[in-house]
């Protein structure tokens, strides 16, 4: 039986402006990776979104970002690791508060943006990364792009690691994404991004923009929820997955 945990990143709304429809799609998801107030969020929303993640009995992950509010944390920032493993640090703790405010606890940590796809080359960074969930609990699953830096660091360290997908992204020869700037960078077509994870997850092969197949593993699969058909396509994934009869469970 082929598995798959499908993980959303939610709670990036903020102060009077609404980004996502996360009451929605909560439902059709099984992980909810919550902006932690750099990038995007806010105290009153990182609770509400908890809350609501709870209700529909998903898994609840801190996504930390860049300090790039106005830049929705996509924009690439001469950081250090002693920076990035600081700032990491804080905002796995400002979400690990309103967790542990509704008596429930945090299952994972998937960093954001441009800071994940830099961790996902760059070994220093991703050592940062990964050292800072582990100090804070090393129980914390951390999130990572299939077979990057960031998930080699994770396991080195000591942590459970979760091999990450992207069902609306296309990929690049050397398994990275290709950059958002690029025109080729999303996958517009539903059909087009479901039949792109559907064969990912059973034969662990993706096409590159360079017309090669690339090997990728599969522990989750990132969908979004901003979006103009952003609750169409979650419905359509899911049950798509099930169809081809690949069980949506929250990664354990």
């Amino acid at each position: 039986m082929f598995q798959i945990d499908i993980n959303c990143d939610l709670g990036e709304s903020f102060g009077a402006y609404k980004i996502g429809m996360d009451e929605e799609i909560l439902s059709f998801v099984t992980s909810a990776n919550i902006a932690c107030g750099f990038h995007a969020g806010d105290p009153s929303v990182m609770r509400k979104t908890v809350k609501l993640a709870l209700q529909n009995g998903v898994a609840i992950g801190a996504h930390p970002g860049l300090p790039d509010l106005i830049g929705f944390g996509r924009r690439n920032m001469n950081v250090t690791a002693q920076e990035a493993y600081e700032m990491v640090v804080y905002q796995i703790g400002a979400l690990y508060g309103f967790t542990k405010s509704e008596g429930a606890r945090m299952q994972h940590v998937k960093p954001h943006g441009a800071l994940y796809n830099m961790a996902a080359k760059n070994k220093e960074l991703s050592e940062a990364i990964a050292e800072a969930v582990y100090k804070v609990d090393p129980g914390l699953v951390l999130y990572g792009l299939s077979g990057s830096e960031l998930v080699r660091s994770g396991e080195k360290i000591g942590l459970q690691t979760a091999h990450e997908i992207f069902a609306d992204r296309t990929y690049q020869q050397d398994g990275t994404l290709t950059a958002r700037n690029q025109p080729d960078a999303l996958i517009y077509s539903k059909e087009h991004a479901i039949a792109q994870v559907v064969r990912i997850v059973k034969e662990g092969k993706v096409m590159s923009q360079q017309g090669v197949d690339i090997s990728l593993k599969a522990d989750t699969v990132c969908i979004h929820g901003d979006g103009e058909n952003a609750l169409s396509f979650a419905q359509s994934i899911k049950n798509t997955l099930e169809a081809a009869s690949i069980s949506i469970k929250a990664f354990k």
